[in-house]
């Protein structure tokens, strides 16, 4: 098996490595790709370093007879080198929003719509956004008992999501508060330390910001359910990596709490953490790191008598961009295997 990733030395193309060399995947060949600025940087990878990073050209050369690209370099990068990437032969797991809502582009999570990996005419399969991934694989248990008609979410969202430039500064906005002196503001709209901003992503025309309405549009899609209705409420928090949502559900019939528990205990991709006392619930702060999406605070929707509502943690890293991309190509291997 012969992988590439494109951005390798960004937050998510670092953690591809982290997951490639955590997990049985099997690889023969790793070739890494860069910006001019990443040239040449070697990484460790599986105990051995890696062949030194590429500079990503045009050339289709650098991408023949391999089997799997996953590419993590912002969307402007994905459009303008895919056809390069996928002219060999290779799947392009992209984990940016270039191709999401493409018609003739599956946008997957395993758990939730794995067969739609198998059919990339394109050769380009898209990596939904972390809230929209966390979101729908807790969604999925509950769907199954009961078709849902509406959801309602509001995330808390890690300085993570805005990638390693994004951390960096939620650190030194901290230090220098604690200092008493004023934080630099680059990254974010405003102050993100000790503060929350109610602004990820710009706005749009009718008043969402475009990472609101990325969950509306793709929880739609991924769930082959054009008529449910997503509304989201997306803040940016000072926590360094792991996103939190807290979601209400609407389904058509009601489902008891004790049904819903059962559900999410057996889910694939889910833990369920639901205890009432003090830390019986997931927190960012224990979470980051971690493979699953983590529910808890489960509850009947006191306003809404076939409603439910949860909790939700998960490191948008790891399930939220390189773990899900990763378990796409996982799911397909093990398809072909089967056939």
């Amino acid at each position: 098996m012969k992988i590439a990733i494109v951005g390798a030395s960004g937050a998510v193309g670092q953690e591809f490595l982290n997951v490639l060399s955590t997990t049985d995947f099997p690889i023969d060949e790793l070739r890494l790709f860069g910006s001019e600025r990443s040239e040449g940087t070697t990484y460790e990878f599986r105990g051995a370093r890696t062949e030194p990073v590429r500079r990503l050209t045009d050339n289709p050369d650098d991408f023949k007879d391999l089997d799997f690209v996953f590419a993590s370099a912002g969307a402007g990068v994905s459009r303008q080198y895919a056809d390069i990437i996928t002219s060999g032969g290779a799947i392009m797991i992209d984990n940016s929003s270039a191709f999401r809502m493409e018609a003739d582009v599956p946008l997957v999570v395993p758990e939730v719509n794995g067969d739609d990996a198998l059919f990339a005419p394109r050769g380009i399969i898209a990596n939904p956004n972390c809230t929209t991934i966390q979101m729908v694989v807790a969604l999925k248990p509950i769907n199954d008992i009961s078709p849902i008609r509406r959801v309602h979410v509001a995330t808390y969202q890690a300085a993570s999501g805005a990638g390693a430039t994004g951390m960096t500064e939620l650190e030194q906005q901290t230090a220098e508060l604690v200092e008493g002196r004023e934080p630099t503001v680059k990254k974010f709209a405003t102050q993100l330390a000790f503060n929350l901003i109610p602004h990820i992503d710009v706005f749009t025309d009718n008043g969402y910001t475009k990472e609101e309405m990325k969950m509306h549009l793709e929880t739609k899609k991924i769930m082959h359910a054009p008529a449910l209705e997503v509304s989201a409420t997306c803040v940016r928090v000072p926590v360094m990596r792991a996103h939190s949502e807290a979601i209400w559900v609407e389904t058509e019939a009601p489902v008891s709490v004790e049904v819903a528990r059962k559900a999410f205990e057996q889910a694939e991709g889910v833990v369920l953490i639901d205890r009432h006392e003090a830390l019986g619930y997931p927190m960012p702060l224990d979470k980051a790191g971690s493979d699953p999406v983590f529910v808890g605070r489960v509850r009947a929707d006191l306003a809404n008598p076939n409603g439910l509502s949860f909790w939700t943690v998960a490191d948008q890293i790891r399930k939220g961009a390189a773990l899900n991309a990763v378990q796409i190509a996982q799911y397909i291997i093990r398809k072909r295997n089967q056939a």
